[in-house]
């Protein structure tokens, strides 16, 4: 359904799986075989994902994102590159393993916050120090950006069909493949010039790349709430879901910091 590759029917499956039965759990399961399912019904609603569960856990994820933002950011000057290439590598595998065992998502998912959190001040600052006062304005323009679309998936404005995820999955698809088509060109010694420079094309692919970030948001939105109104998700899944959808905001926030910079040095 979602693009978000934290996002997707089988992530949640491979949790149902990997939740284990409590002693609590056993007993509200022999209380409801004998038919005490009012009490069993108000216990289990607890135990499983929740839609304001998941609003609670995703503030907490960035508030954790803003705090080691504040860290990176105060610390630019003084972290050798070599410190960063360590930090991408190790939010990367803490990603990759909250992908794959969302059961750990309510302890990886802070981990990865933080040290994304980092590594966003460190970048951030860098381009401030080019461009003063660029930060600020990604940063209000990625709030403004995330509350109009939730505002338009709220009231219906567009409308999450399947027409609209095949298009924003493909679009998603594409650039994902013109990225990583563009590094490996670069090592080869090819010229990028298309996404680095200020020139009108740059511009226009960021802007498009922008847009489809922004995209993703609502196809984040649909997935979350689908998922959280089934009633069967376990309740570490609102971790998982606040991180899903930190991903595509930081995705959101970078392009956009980087649009801004090349529309500076225009």
């Amino acid at each position: 359904m979602a693009t978000n590759p934290m996002f997707n029917e089988a992530a949640f499956e491979r949790a149902k799986k990997q939740q284990t039965s409590t002693p609590v759990q056993l007993q509200e399961e022999r209380l409801r075989a004998e038919g005490f399912s009012p009490q069993y019904q108000a216990t289990v609603g607890s135990n499983t994902m929740t839609l304001q569960g998941t609003i609670n856990k995703t503030f907490i994820l960035f508030a954790l994102c803003v705090a080691g933002g504040y860290f990176g950011w105060i610390k630019a000057t003084t972290l050798p590159p070599a410190s960063l290439l360590v930090l991408i590598v190790v939010a990367l595998g803490v990603a990759l393993w909250t992908s794959f065992k969302p059961s750990v998502s309510s302890f990886t998912a802070p981990i990865y916050a933080l040290l994304e959190g980092v590594l966003l001040g460190t970048v951030s600052a860098y381009y401030n120090t080019q461009y003063q006062g660029i930060v600020l304005n990604a940063i209000l323009i990625t709030g403004l950006v995330f509350a109009i679309m939730l505002f338009i998936y709220k009231t219906g404005i567009i409308k999450v069909t399947q027409g609209f995820v095949t298009a924003v999955v493909s679009a998603t698809a594409a650039i994902a493949i013109m990225y990583l088509g563009s590094w490996i060109f670069s090592l080869f010694g090819g010229n990028i010039s298309y996404l680095t420079s200020s020139s009108p094309l740059s511009i226009g692919i960021s802007v498009v790349v922008c847009i489809v970030a922004a995209l993703n948001l609502m196809l984040d939105f649909q997935f979350i709430s689908v998922m959280s109104s089934q009633g069967d998700a376990p309740k570490f899944m609102e971790w998982y879901a606040g991180f899903g959808l930190l991903v595509t905001i930081v995705w959101l926030y970078i392009e956009i910091l980087k649009l801004l910079a090349k529309s500076k040095r225009r």
